[in-house]
């Protein structure tokens, strides 16, 4: 049903109506723009243009950025995510492992998140396309650090492999190139998945983690929440000792912000005082690093000590 001009005005004046504290320069141009020129360039992507994420010039700044592999169209279809979408992602560029390692190294960084889209159209899901770039970087920049944060690997069937088997086959193969850190986000509570998260399930979140301490105790583990979408304190806290019961190390929650009108509408702005109250409420509980704020995105001072 097509939407009346009165709901098309709401909407947005939830789009406009931000408080103050979500408010910010979004860093030095020069910064940023060296960044999208060796980008560019290269032909490659990074989630924080295609994400369109606040701290990105910050992040530039301090020599960390997240990557995007395997372009910049996911094969699910998140109410959240700023990401394209679409059924018929591009062909993998050959080059793209080799071409991320020459703008580490062009760009002096010494912590690199690498992420991708979701690739239920390939074989393995991707999981050796994170592999082959993280060697690609190690073999140019051997002392920058490697964090993954990684889709849920359960997309794609194979002849005689469930899909449970398929998934701990991709973790596996990852957690044996040894990241810095195994990111892979919750996003939301339990109750919302199926808005927030279309194609994503709770538990196969919780699983890949586990998974991930399976293969590798000694692997730091890491996943995200985005507050705003109708959850609840409690809620909120539950999900966190959810995270907790598989071993979960690290912790980042932040302010969900509507990219569009097409994305789903914001629920309520979260004070940072309330984020301050969840902090330490996950420290408590037995979480390592925690960063916990509305502007926190889940690289967010990715390579920095607790």
């Amino acid at each position: 049903m097509p939407r009346s001009r009165v709901d098309r005005e709401a909407e947005r004046a939830d789009i406009q109506a931000m408080p103050p504290w979500l408010r910010r320069s979004i860093g030095k141009a020069s910064e940023i723009s060296t960044v999208q020129q060796i980008i560019k360039q290269r032909n490659i992507h990074t989630i924080c243009e295609e994400g369109r994420c606040p701290n990105r010039g910050e992040c530039y700044a301090q020599g960390t950025a997240t990557f995007l592999l395997m372009g910049p169209t996911c094969t699910r279809s998140c109410g959240f995510c700023q990401v394209d979408k679409g059924h018929a992602p591009m062909a993998l560029d050959p080059h793209e492992p080799q071409k991320v390692a020459e703008s580490v190294q062009l760009l002096g960084l010494r912590y690199v998140v690498l992420t991708s889209v979701a690739r239920d159209d390939l074989e393995d899901g991707g999981a050796g396309w994170f592999v082959a770039t993280m060697a690609a970087i190690r073999a140019t920049n051997p002392e920058t650090q490697i964090e993954v944060l990684t889709p849920d690997f359960y997309g794609g069937r194979q002849e005689n492999l469930s899909p449970e088997t398929l998934q701990a086959q991709r973790v596996k193969t990852i957690v044996e190139a040894q990241p810095a850190c195994y990111n892979h986000n919750i996003e939301t509570i339990e109750r919302l998945q199926g808005t927030v998260r279309r194609g994503a399930k709770y538990d196969r979140t919780l699983r890949v983690l586990q998974l991930v301490k399976q293969f590798d105790p000694t692997i730091p583990t890491k996943s995200g929440l985005m507050l705003g979408h109708g959850e609840t304190e409690a809620e909120v806290i539950q999900t966190l000792k959810d995270l907790r019961s598989v071993g979960c190390d690290r912790v980042t929650l932040g302010q969900y912000m509507r990219p569009s009108l097409e994305h789903l509408p914001v629920r309520k702005y979260w004070h940072p005082d309330e984020f301050e109250k969840l902090g330490a409420i996950a420290r408590e509980l037995g979480f390592s690093h925690v960063r916990s704020g509305p502007l926190v995105r889940s690289s967010y001072h990715a390579g920095e000590e607790e």
